[in-house]
């Protein structure tokens, strides 16, 4: 296989089951799931040398072989799945083919790019704060974060426990919810969401030329609910949110890891870097409010989201950023992105990205929030969207 856009970090074949809903489709796992036999670097050259062969293959990539799917390889990710972007100092990033002189996003940078590319038809990602969301937007593919805890990510390189959730990306609305099937989501017997709301807070958060688009998107999508309202996602800033995740998440980060960065100092890029700097000084008095405000977080979207209702909202605040952007400006990107982005992640809850336009010649995505454990009525509904 000619890997034209960097997306692989290692190409093989295991072929699926002879029968099953994905024969005959490919797949390409990110470099953080353990397939048996090879290594699992996730995205970092100082993983790699301080592991050795995975002798299991993760339950997530089994699933996809045993419904029939073939894989083909082990994608990029960023240096330890600590990042949004998808620029990896050591590996280089992987070509968006969708905006070629703008980044994929990231950490699930490699599976994005292989599948906006057409080198396989499903991208097996993972989502902690947006790693498949993101890079979906930004590549104008399907994308899912599932229910936390919807899927067995065992044998899986863990970044934030609490948070972390298997997801996949696909070009097309039927090879995405078929997708599901692996992980038992049959969208068939799935419910069709009947209330939509509108997150104006949120959607005010993109830049102006993305709301237009997706607002625009969404007026297409009404008809297929039987009550459209407006809502406030936030209760107030957005920052809270964003500021809650970064501290919860990052003392999980450091309970995780910072064991075997003490021991092997790692040479980080330097996002990464300074990331892993602040994941380390997280104190018990910053932790415990955080975890409170995160508990309060949940309870407030588990209040919107009644069985038969989505969120929508930007999945971005806008068009990728450019690949020549320096560092200081990818972070300022992050940062507002994760005001977006955090919600989903903090309450557990799963979330699709529908490529909803282009802004700039480059894809925007328009975000769908459901219920705990309503990934199938998503994937349902990603299907009658395109329709």
């Amino acid at each position: 296989m000619q890997d034209s856009v960097n997306a692989f970090i290692e190409t093989f074949e295991i072929t699926g089951a002879a029968d099953g809903p994905l024969s005959g489709l490919t797949f390409g796992a990110k470099d953080l799931y353990d397939i048996a036999g090879h290594m699992t670097g996730c995205g970092s050259p100082d993983w790699a040398i301080t592991h050795g062969l995975a002798e299991k293959t993760a339950p997530a990539v089994q699933a996809l072989l045993d419904v029939g799917a073939t894989l083909v390889g082990k994608t990029h990710t960023d240096e330890i799945a600590y990042s949004l972007m998808g620029v990896n100092a050591h590996y280089g990033t992987p070509i968006n083919s969708a905006a070629p002189d703008r980044i994929p996003g990231g950490s699930s940078s490699g599976s994005v790019a292989a599948t906006a590319a057409g080198m396989v038809d499903i991208g097996l990602g993972s989502d902690t704060g947006g790693s498949i969301r993101m890079p979906a937007s930004f590549c104008g593919v399907y994308g899912i974060r599932t229910t936390h805890g919807e899927i067995n990510i065992s044998h899986t390189m863990p970044l934030a426990p609490s948070f972390d959730t298997c997801g996949w990306f696909a070009r097309d609305a039927n090879t995405f919810a078929l997708t599901g099937k692996a992980y038992g989501l049959e969208v068939e017997a799935a419910q069709a969401p009947k209330r939509l709301l509108i997150a104006d807070d949120a959607f005010a958060l993109a830049d102006i030329d993305t709301q237009d688009v997706l607002l625009g998107t969404l007026d297409s999508f009404k008809e297929h609910f039987t009550t459209v309202d407006k809502t406030s996602l936030y209760d107030g800033d957005s920052m809270h949110f964003r500021k809650t995740f970064m501290v919860c998440q990052a003392a999980e980060v450091w309970e995780t890891h910072g064991e075997w960065v003490r021991g092997s100092n790692p040479d980080f890029g330097p996002g990464v870097k300074g990331r892993f700097d602040m994941a380390a000084s997280i104190t018990q008095e910053q932790l415990i409010p955080a975890r409170a405000a995160r508990a309060k977080i949940k309870s407030r979207l588990f209040g919107l989201l009644r069985d038969d209702t989505i969120i929508a909202l930007p999945t971005g605040p806008g068009p990728a950023p450019l690949r020549s952007a320096d560092d200081s400006a990818l972070n300022d990107f992050r940062m507002a992105a994760l005001d977006l982005l955090c919600g989903a992640g903090l309450a557990g809850l799963p979330q699709i990205n529908i490529p909803a336009g282009m802004v700039d010649g480059c894809p925007v995505g328009l975000g769908l929030i459901g219920s705990k454990g309503s990934d199938a009525d998503l994937l349902r509904i990603a299907v009658a969207l395109s329709h």
